[in-house]
């Protein structure tokens, strides 16, 4: 016999929806409905408790979302200049928006990237994917290389591998080494909030250019800023594989 008879075929809870709608994971999804973004058949609903049936029309910000069908993962080089987020009230360049010539799925960053930095990002309609590749327990590298104004201080990607406090915050890079005396290469797995550049600035070091250039397995190659790309079936296993087996 079912679980419960008296559920509807199709009814789920509406952060279910809205992760399978591509709109976020789950947990961010409970938060957009907790700040009354979203309405179910014109009604706004702040409730976490709220199920949704296939017909109901679902809005967040006052445009329709729809569940995806299709499960989109997309590699991005994001250019400098562009914000990761799904709006800016400052009307700055959004990267996701580089994507809509070709998706027509609303589709979100797994992690971020500052506006002054470049490099890999990847865009998905996946809610649990995404939940798995940004959980802290997955431990996915991140390679960055680093280009500096001036000749980098004395020592410091040793510093950094060993661990250094900057204004109370601890930060650990997993590898960091110099590739000459202005550019070094370093691995995050955990990667606080603008790592780089304040371990950087606490040494006065100036960043001239600050490049994600490998994301677990998958690597830049030879994308150009702006240029996107499905990722394969294996690249996507293979990310789920790194994560998972962080999790054991």
């Amino acid at each position: 016999m079912p679980d419960n008879p008296n559920k509807i075929p199709g009814q789920e809870r509406l952060q279910a929806f809205l992760a399978h709608a591509g709109v976020a994971s789950r947990r961010a999804s409970e938060k957009i409905i907790l700040d009354g973004r979203v309405s179910v058949n014109g009604s706004v609903v702040t409730e976490l408790g709220t199920k949704v049936v296939p017909g109901d029309k679902v809005f967040v910000d006052g445009k329709q979302v729809f569940a995806e069908e299709a499960k989109r993962y997309v590699l991005l080089n994001k250019p400098v200049g562009y914000v990761c987020s799904m709006s800016d009230d400052r009307g700055r360049p959004i990267a996701a928006d580089l994507l809509k010539e070709k998706y027509s799925e609303r589709l979100y960053n797994v992690g971020r990237l500052d506006m002054f930095s470049c490099g890999l990002i990847i865009f998905t309609n996946d809610g649990d994917f995404a939940k798995k590749l940004s959980h802290p327990s997955a431990e996915i590298e991140k390679e960055y290389v680093v280009d500096s104004s001036l000749p980098l201080p004395r020592g410091l990607d040793k510093d950094f591998e060993k661990g250094l406090r900057v204004d109370g915050v601890f930060y650990k890079a997993k590898s960091a080494r110099e590739l000459n005396s202005h550019r070094m290469a370093v691995v995050l797995v955990e990667g606080k909030n603008r790592e780089i550049r304040r371990v950087f600035e606490s040494r006065e070091a100036s960043i001239k250019r600050l490049c994600r250039v490998r994301i677990g397995n998958i690597n830049i190659n030879e994308m150009a800023p702006g240029e996107f790309r499905d990722l394969e079936d294996f690249e996507v296993q293979e990310l789920l594989d790194l994560a998972t087996n962080h999790e054991l």
